[in-house]
C-alpha cells in the first residue's frame, strides 16, 4: 500500500510502498477514507516534537471503513463506517482502569509513535475504534477525533455549567469547536478572542461574541461586555505566554482556566491576586478520553457541532501536496483544516 511517511526530522515527508498491516486477534484493519492534517504534524516533521520509530506514517485524525477484523473482535464487521481514537492503550494499567488512558503506561499515539493515517490502510486495536454514523461525512469524522475531542475534554475538565460565561482564546480548529460545544452546553455568554478577523467572523456566526486582541485589551473588553465581571471559565488554546496570562486575568471569582495550548516557555503568576483572592483554578488539559467520544459523535450527528465550514480543502494522498500544506502550517499561512482523501 502507499503511505506518506516521515523519514528524518527537518526533511520533507516521502511516499513509500509498504505492506498492508497484519491484523492481530484484537485488531481492526481500516481502509482510510479521510485523514486530517493537524498543526501537530508540522511540528513533528520539523522535529519540534519527537516521532519514533522512524520511518513512520503520520496522521492521527482518521476515519474510514473496516476492511478486516481480528478473530477475537466482536461488535464490528467489515464495511462498518468508523473513526479512530488516536491513543492506543493497554486497557489494563492504573490509568486505563480509572478512565484516564491518556496517561497509559504503555500507550502510544497513532501518527507519532505508531503508523498513522496518511496511508491507504491503518490497523489499530478494536478498543480504539468508534462507529461513525451515516449522517457524518468521513472528512468531518476524521477532524472530530483531534481538535473537537480535545476542546470537548477541556470543557469537561473546566466543569463548564449551564448559564456560565466563557472566554475562548484562539479560534482555530479547536476554538471554533469549543465555541459551538460551549453553546451546546448552554453557556450564557461565549467570548472568542483572536487577532484574525476572518476567524473571529466565523466564531461570531457560530454565536460567539468576538474580541479582536489587536484592537483592544481582551481582559478589559471581556469585563466591559460581561457586566464588569470576569468569566467563569477560560480556555487557552494558543500556547503563548501572553494569552495564558490574559486567560488567567480574565477569570471571575471561582473562575477556572483550562490550559490546552502547547508551549515550552514559562509564565509569571501572582498567586495572591491571580488565584487566592478569587479562589481561581488553573487546570492542565492533556488529549482527550475515549469515554467522551460517543457524546461528541452524537453532538455532531445532531448538528450541534458543525464541522463542515472548518474544512477548507480536501487533497489526495499526494506527498508533494501534503508537504506544501505542512509548509503553510509551519508559516501559519493556512486557514481551516485540510483533509487527505485517499
Amino acid at each position: 500500500m502507499k503511505a506518506v511517511r516521515m523519514i528524518k526530522p527537518g526533511q520533507p515527508l516521502a511516499i513509500q510502498e509498504i505492506p498492508i498491516p497484519e491484523v492481530g486477534p484484537e485488531d481492526v484493519l481500516v481502509k482510510v477514507k479521510a485523514a486530517g492534517i493537524c498543526h501537530s504534524d508540522a511540528h513533528y516533521r520539523a522535529g519540534v516534537s519527537p516521532v519514533r520509530p522512524l520511518p513512520l506514517t503520520l496522521g492521527h485524525e482518521v476515519s474510514g471503513v473496516i476492511a478486516q477484523v481480528g478473530v477475537q473482535v466482536s461488535g464490528f464487521s467489515p464495511g462498518n463506517r468508523v473513526c479512530l481514537h488516536y491513543l492506543v492503550t493497554c486497557g489494563n494499567c492504573e490509568y486505563c482502569n480509572r478512565g484516564s488512558e491518556q496517561f497509559c503506561t504503555t500507550g502510544s499515539m497513532i501518527g507519532k509513535y505508531r503508523d498513522g493515517g496518511y496511508a491507504e490502510y491503518i490497523c489499530v486495536p478494536a478498543r480504539s475504534v468508534f462507529r461513525l454514523p451515516d449522517e457524518i461525512p468521513f472528512d468531518q469524522g476524521a477532524i472530530m477525533m483531534c481538535s473537537s475531542s480535545t476542546s470537548f475534554h477541556a470543557l469537561q475538565k473546566a466543569r463548564l455549567q449551564p448559564r456560565e460565561s466563557i472566554a475562548i482564546f484562539g479560534t482555530g480548529g479547536l476554538g471554533l469547536s469549543a465555541v459551538q460545544l460551549a453553546l451546546a452546553m448552554d453557556a450564557m455568554r461565549v467570548f472568542a478572542v483572536d487577532i484574525d478577523p476572518d476567524k473571529l467572523a466565523m466564531a461570531q456566526e457560530y454565536g460567539a461574541i468576538p474580541i479582536n486582541a489587536k484592537e483592544s485589551d481582551p481582559v478589559t473588553e471581556i469585563k466591559r461586555l460581561n457586566a464588569g465581571k470576569g468569566v467563569d471559565v477560560a480556555l487557552e488554546l494558543i500556547g503563548l505566554p501572553v494569552t495564558m496570562q490574559q486567560a488567567i486575568a480574565s477569570l471571575a471569582v471561582f473562575g477556572r482556566v483550562a490550559l490546552v495550548g502547547l508551549n515550552a516557555e514559562g509564565i509569571e503568576i501572582d498567586p495572591y491576586n491571580d488565584l487566592l483572592m478569587r479562589e481561581a483554578e488553573i487546570i492542565g488539559v492533556s488529549d482527550h478520553l475515549a469515554q467522551e467520544l460517543p457524546t461528541l459523535i452524537e453532538l455532531v450527528r445532531q448538528g450541534k457541532l458543525d464541522l463542515s465550514r472548518i474544512i477548507s480543502r480536501r487533497i489526495p494522498l499526494d506527498v508533494d501536496t501534503i508537504n506544501q500544506t505542512l509548509d503553510q502550517l509551519d508559516q501559519y499561512a493556512h486557514k481551516g483544516r485540510v483533509v487527505i482523501v485517499p
